[in-house]
């Protein structure tokens, strides 16, 4: 018997997933995910964490989140001083997935570990920025500020690109799913509504501004050494990033988006893209919880 259209594609998706899975994981192997429901820990199934942070959408949003923090001068000079991005970049790639992986569907203590080694190495993340100013990364509000960037752009980039409709109530509950953890990495009395989000991310714009540190990163980032196979995709997760920024953030890190591009081309793209990568990885693997 011949096989089906699928079979044909197999080798191709397989292939795919494990170059995917090896650049954003670590390994090749799909994750051995266990869901004990008698096992303590921050999240469940039913969360609004867990309907985020399970769509391939967070991609858009960590870059997002990378761009948007670049324009806080303290909170650059603590990357471009401490960070290894530069010379290990998938690295530490994997290590911010495996953080927000393992906060959002390990065991409490799990996540109560994983949770107290960021803490750790913040200790030693101080220094002068570029103006002379000291920094800390164990500082509230520096704290306050990357938290708040990270929560609305996997929000922005799961709104706009997820694979199914998040909801109003759902919105909300992620930024207070996500005032959790920032409570325990430090932040003091982080945000717990959209509302609340946007408030919040308003008070800093007096702080920020973009410096050459800033412009290197943004560089780096939209341009990594990446393979040629893996260029065209990542050019519009960049672009798709890059739109759902806030207006001020591209003015400020000169960044302009071609009038009508975005709805016309940039989002079917993405869009394209997206799909692609869900099929190639396949399910999350917290999406096979039975959560009736």
């Amino acid at each position: 018997m011949a096989p089906g259209p699928d079979a044909l594609f197999d080798p191709v998706r397989e292939r795919i997933g494990h170059g995917l899975r090896l650049m954003l994981a670590g390994t090749s192997e799909p994750a051995d995910f266990v869901f004990d429901p008698d096992t303590p820990r921050l999240f469940g199934p039913e969360s609004a964490a867990w309907a985020v942070h399970s769509d391939v959408s967070m991609l858009v949003g960590g870059l997002r989140a990378l761009l948007l923090q670049a324009l806080h001068p303290l909170a650059m000079a603590g990357v471009a001083d401490h960070s290894t991005y530069r010379t290990d970049p998938l690295g530490r790639l994997q290590r911010t997935g495996s953080f927000i992986a393992t906060t959002t569907f390990g065991t409490l203590a799990e996540a109560e570990h994983v949770i107290g080694v960021v803490r750790r190495v913040h200790d030693g993340v101080v220094g002068h920025a570029p103006d002379g100013r000291p920094y800390s990364a164990n500082d509230p509000h520096l704290l306050m500020w990357v938290h708040c960037t990270e929560v609305d752009s996997f929000l922005a980039a799961r709104v706009r690109y997820g694979e199914v409709p998040l909801s109003a109530e759902q919105a909300d509950g992620y930024v207070a799913d996500m005032a959790i953890i920032a409570e325990r990495l430090g932040v003091i009395d982080p945000p717990r509504s959209r509302r609340e989000l946007r408030d919040q991310l308003v008070a800093f714009r007096p702080e920020l501004h973009v410096g050459s540190q800033a412009r290197g990163t943004v560089r780096f980032l939209l341009m990594p050494p990446l393979q040629l196979a893996a260029r065209p995709a990542y050019g519009v997760i960049s672009a798709a990033a890059i739109s759902l920024l806030p207006r001020y953030a591209r003015r400020k890190l000169w960044l302009p988006i071609v009038p009508f591009t975005e709805p016309a081309a940039i989002r079917p793209a993405a869009a394209l893209v997206l799909r692609t990568l869900r099929w190639a990885l396949g399910d999350h693997p917290a999406r096979s919880i039975n959560t009736t």
